[in-house]
This record gives C-alpha cells, sequence and structure tokens, in this order.
C-alpha cells in the first residue's frame, strides 16, 4: 500500500483508530467527506480482506467499473465456450472420432478441438447452424450438453441482473440531486442560523426525503492517532419536499455546537459539516442517498441565497442560475451567544453590535458600510 498519497487515511479496524500517513497532512486540511460525498478513506489489516467481496460477489460486481464489467462479461461467456468446447473434444478423442472419419461419433462433424469450441458456443448461445448436432451414441456427451445449457441458463441470469442493477444504481440518481456550494449564515427572526440549499435537478421529482447534519471533528492524540468526534445538528423541517429547491435551517441556539463561533472563531475552528439527503426514487422505488460536507471556508457569514422562485400563470418557475448565488446582507458579528446575552435584533434594524456584510473574494474577506445599504452585493459560491 503506497504512503505517497498524503490525503488519505488508514483506519485500523483492530483497535478503531485512524492513522494519517506520512508528514504531508501536517499543512493541509484532510477532509472527512470530498464535495462529491466520498470519503478518503482506506482499510488496514481488515479481517477478511478479498474474501469478503468473493463472499457477496453480486455486489462486489454491481459496484465495478463498467469496463471492469464488461471485461467480465466478454471472459465468463468465452472461458465456458473454450471449457465445454474442451470437454466435447475430450469425448470426441476417447470415442476415436478424430482419428476415424468413418467411426459413429458423439457429435456429428466435431473431429477436432476447433469443431468442438464451434459445437460448444452454438449451443450455448442457441444459435443451432444444423451442420453440427448431438448424437444418441455418448451418453457423456448427453450430459455435458444438458449441463451446459442448464449452466447458460443461470450465466445469463446473472449478467442481466447486474447489468440491470448497475443502470438503476442509486449512485446515478443521487448525482441529480444536488446541494449548494457554500452555506450562509444570516438572521431568520432575529435568530442567526446556518443554512444550505438543496435542489432536485430532473423533472420527475422526489416527494419526500429526510436532511440530516452532524458536525465532524478529528483531535490528533500522541503516537498519530485520531479520535473522531461526531454531534447532530438539529434541523427545522428534517422532512422534505423537493418539488421545488428546498433551503435547509439550523438555528444557532443553545445546544449547537456552533453556538459559542463567531466569524472569526469559526474559521479558526477545524471541523466539517457533513450534510445527506436520503430519499426513494419515484421512478424505481429504490433508496438513495445524496451527501456532501462544507469546511469552514465553505460557510460564508453575513451572506443569504438569492431567490430563485417565482410564480407564473401556470407553473412555479425555477431559475437555477441562482441555486449558488448569494447576497450579502447585515449580521452583527457575534457569536450566537453574545448576540443573546446583548439582546437579538430585529432583522433590517440596527442592533447593539458591529454589523457587516461580508464576503470572501480570492481568499479575502471583504466587508462593507452598513450604512451604504442602497448598493446591492451578490457573490457566486466557489
Amino acid at each position: 500500500m503506497s504512503t505517497e498519497r498524503g490525503e488519505q487515511v488508514i483506519i485500523d479496524t483492530y483497535y478503531t483508530t485512524v492513522h494519517t500517513l506520512g508528514k504531508q497532512n501536517e499543512g493541509r486540511r484532510l477532509q472527512y467527506m470530498q464535495k462529491d460525498g466520498s470519503f478518503p478513506v482506506v482499510f488496514q489489516k481488515a479481517p477478511g480482506h478479498w474474501t469478503l467481496y468473493l463472499m457477496d460477489i453480486f455486489t462486489t460486481l454491481v459496484e465495478i467499473r463498467w469496463r471492469v464489467m464488461l471485461l467480465f462479461f466478454s471472459l465468463s461467456y468465452i472461458i465456458s465456450w473454450l471449457f465445454f468446447g474442451l470437454c466435447y473434444w475430450l469425448i470426441a478423442y476417447v470415442n476415436g472420432d478424430v482419428d476415424n472419419v468413418y467411426n459413429a461419433p458423439c457429435v456429428d462433424n466435431v473431429r477436432g478441438f476447433t469443431g468442438a469450441f464451434m459445437f460448444s458456443m452454438e449451443t450455448q448461445a442457441t444459435i443451432g447452424y444444423g451442420f453440427r448436432g448431438m448424437t444418441e451414441n455418448c451418453m457423456v456427451a448427453i450430459i455435458v450438453v444438458t449441463v451446459q445449457d442448464v449452466f447458460s441458463c443461470l450465466l445469463d441470469t446473472i449478467i442481466i441482473g447486474i447489468v440491470v442493477a448497475k443502470m438503476a444504481s442509486a449512485r446515478k440518481r443521487a448525482q441529480t440531486v444536488g446541494f449548494s456550494r457554500c452555506a450562509v449564515v444570516n438572521l431568520r427572526d432575529g435568530v442567526l442560523c446556518l443554512s444550505w440549499r438543496l435542489g432536485d435537478f430532473r423533472g420527475n421529482h422526489i416527494l419526500e426525503g429526510v436532511v440530516k447534519a452532524m458536525l465532524v471533528r478529528h483531535v490528533k492524540q500522541p503516537k498519530g492517532s485520531v479520535v473522531m468526534s461526531y454531534q447532530d445538528l438539529h434541523i427545522q423541517n428534517r422532512d422534505i419536499v423537493l418539488a421545488t429547491p428546498a433551503t435547509i435551517i439550523h438555528k444557532l441556539e443553545p445546544g449547537s455546537p456552533l453556538y459559542s463561533l463567531g466569524p472569526d472563531e469559526m474559521q479558526a475552528e477545524d471541523f466539517e459539516l457533513v450534510v445527506s439527503f436520503t430519499y426513494n426514487g419515484d421512478s424505481t422505488g429504490m433508496l438513495h442517498q445524496s451527501r456532501t460536507s462544507y469546511t469552514a471556508a465553505d460557510i460564508h457569514w453575513g451572506q443569504c441565497f438569492q431567490d430563485m422562485l417565482k410564480l407564473g400563470k401556470k407553473h412555479y418557475k425555477v431559475n437555477y442560475a441562482l441555486f449558488n448565488v448569494t447576497t450579502w446582507v447585515q449580521v452583527p458579528l457575534l457569536s450566537a451567544e453574545k448576540l443573546d446575552r446583548r439582546g437579538r435584533p430585529v432583522e433590517g434594524s440596527q442592533s447593539r453590535g458591529p454589523l457587516v456584510a461580508s464576503g470572501k473574494r480570492n481568499g479575502h474577506t471583504s466587508k462593507r458600510n452598513p450604512d451604504t445599504t442602497e448598493e446591492v452585493m451578490h457573490q457566486t459560491c466557489l
């Protein structure tokens, strides 16, 4: 196992600890989950190792890449044709069909391995050209043909089942349900809230699903080990009807792990917000899950998402070009805990704490004067 990739994590299943590889991670933040929902985790000393994949061979074949699946598809038929062709050639050789053309053959017109292979392929593929055919002279050959017919039906069933399962894979449907590239913190009814967007990009919309979120931190221990901690975030309206894009909201209230963090403290914290949406596909009825993660750098303080839903004469119109577009708004530069101590401001009014309309451009945080409220500023999540 290579140790050159500094972004990998190894989980030791004997001690349930996580070890980092090399020293390349010291200056680089390793994400627990990537934006596409994948985990940069590899297992070391897993019990059983490859035998676990062989025991559940159907799931293994469903999860492999298409090019490997097509290779397996081709080889399974070619190897079976060669195997049964070899059996027919051995039967012809033992019966004397190879050397004596006047001998009553077990299989008509099978005098060598090439003819035996062709008969095997014609039998399993049910081609039946009529040139080669089974005779009643050899019971062993009749038994082999019967076994090959049963095996071919079983092999076709397995291959077709795997191909159908791969085409209906939940991962493909999950790619059509997306999260916004950033999360935002703003005021809602005088309460600081963390929110992000969720949308279905297909025409046949999902009727219902459940949203979950957790805060993941890792704490480095002596000798290089890492302990993972998980904290669930309470979400308003966890059950989502995704006919139109939805904004998922988490209030920064007492009990929230982000309650005591202001904008500066949040950027200094080493955490990751892992969010998921679990739902049943309306076309197949299969269970799907879409997920992504937000680091502290992906959370923009003092912004809100642009409105993208409008009411038409016959339809609700959704402009997905605004899915990741945010607007800078006035938000106190205080944590929710400090804001509660000073008294929550009414949205749109002056508060006793400093207000900010901030955003990041090219890695720099920009702020504007709260008195210049006539200027509208927009930003697209990167």
